[in-house]
């Protein structure tokens, strides 16, 4: 998928988010605690970890932006994705590792984790301005699958992890 501006990245992320919401609290007790054949993780477990690494995207992706504001970066309005696009296209595919600092504990609740989502959105939410503002392509930090990604790349993965937990979510 290819972003034009901030603004469509933030829509497509919160309509991810409306979507993973509504999914998981569509579910019974039973089906949120079953652990199906082939998997590690119950769907609580899913979402406990969804809501640990958006925490954590939350924090990158402010400090990236961050330090494109206290460089005076200004924003042309472009928005580099090549990182991301070049080594994201079979991710899907894969059944990737979690590092283990991101596994789930199951000392949250979904409706915790789903709390904890909330708080997240609304922190990047309010990031949306120095995004649009200061360049979110100047810096980098590293991913442990997809190399070193820009503020923008970030605040795509954001999304793109519940995209792609939901879809799991919705196999299980």
């Amino acid at each position: 998928m290819q972003f034009q501006t901030i603004s469509d990245i933030y829509e497509i992320n919160d309509r991810v988010r409306a979507k993973l919401r509504s999914t998981v609290e569509s579910l019974t007790d039973e089906q949120l605690d079953a652990l199906p054949d082939g998997e590690k993780w119950s769907v609580g477990q899913v979402v406990e970890h969804v809501s640990m690494v958006a925490g954590g995207l939350q924090r990158i992706c402010a400090k990236l932006i961050a330090k494109a504001e206290a460089a005076g970066s200004l924003s042309d309005g472009k928005i580099d994705m090549s990182t991301l696009a070049a080594r994201s296209g079979d991710a899907d595919a894969q059944k990737l590792e979690a590092p283990e600092f991101v596994h789930p504990t199951g000392g949250k609740t979904v409706a915790e984790s789903l709390d904890l989502l909330d708080e997240v959105s609304i922190g990047l939410r309010q990031l949306q301005p120095l995004y649009e503002k200061y360049d979110g392509n100047a810096n980098k930090f590293p991913h442990p699958y997809f190399g070193d990604l820009n503020a923008n790349e970030w605040l795509i993965l954001a999304g793109g992890h519940e995209a792609r937990h939901m879809r799991q979510i919705q196999r299980i």
